[in-house]
């Protein structure tokens, strides 16, 4: 029998309240609250807390505070990573960040979602599907990536965007819902 958090990570149904995810969510609200009050001149200190944090980070890393997340071990990056104020990462699935990806200000990765159906949602179960933002993107401004979405190398999405669906490598996407504006040259 799978344990919740085996299912969390298959993207099936899961009981969120469950001792193990509950345990594992406090410890990160524990350890980003820590990395919050750290001051930004005190980088290699930063850093070390990261390192606590996340899954695993490749090289260069520069998050902005206040940094929100359900459990940081779910979320990898490549080098070169910015992260703007004020980032919420709901990472119940793998959450994977390329190189020299940029986040500006207030953008939100959410791999959690619920049944659609309302019967089944007031049960309690919910579901995460992974997202996976490749190298070189740049997320604009209050960018909202929604459960199980892609995003294309050398890509650029406008602020305010909603990503509803993948988008491909190599093009400026912005809107609600986002959608390709132009492709932009190799």
């Amino acid at each position: 029998m799978k344990s919740e958090l085996e299912k969390m990570l298959a993207g099936e149904l899961y009981d969120a309240s469950d001792a193990v995810l509950l345990a594992m969510r406090i410890n990160a609200r524990r350890i980003f609250t820590k990395y919050n009050q750290i001051p930004f001149e005190n980088g290699e200190e930063r850093k070390e807390v990261l390192k606590e944090l996340l899954g695993g980070f490749a090289g260069g890393i520069d998050i902005q505070t206040p940094f929100y997340c359900d459990y940081g071990s779910n979320i990898f990056a490549g080098d070169n990573l910015f992260i703007n104020f004020n980032c919420t990462i709901l990472d119940c699935a793998k959450v994977t960040l390329g190189n020299n990806v940029f986040f500006a200000p207030n953008v939100q990765i959410y791999t959690a979602t619920h049944p659609v159906i309302a019967s089944e949602r007031i049960k309690g179960p919910e579901y995460a599907l992974p997202i996976t933002i490749g190298n070189n993107v740049w997320l604009g401004g209050g960018v909202i990536v929604c459960p199980g979405v892609t995003i294309g190398d050398n890509t650029t999405i406008g602020a305010g965007s909603v990503v509803t669906k993948d988008i491909p490598a190599n093009v400026v996407a912005a809107g609600n819902p986002c959608r390709v504006l132009r492709t932009l040259p190799d």
